[in-house]
């Protein structure tokens, strides 16, 4: 998934940090834009980059 943000968002600083039980969270400037925690569900790349596109 960090490929395919820094493919379509020129700006992308992208960085992985370790987690456990699951969890896999997108944030920005510290900004939450989702959570697979509160929906249960991996999000789509296609819905990350939109979300990220908003911004």
């Amino acid at each position: 998934m960090a490929a395919t943000i820094e493919d379509n968002i020129e700006s992308a600083d992208v960085e992985l940090i370790a987690s456990g039980g699951g969890v896999f969270e997108v944030e920005v400037n510290g900004d939450l834009i989702y959570s697979k925690k509160q929906t249960g569900e991996f999000p789509r790349e296609k819905a990350i980059v939109a979300a990220l596109s908003k911004r």
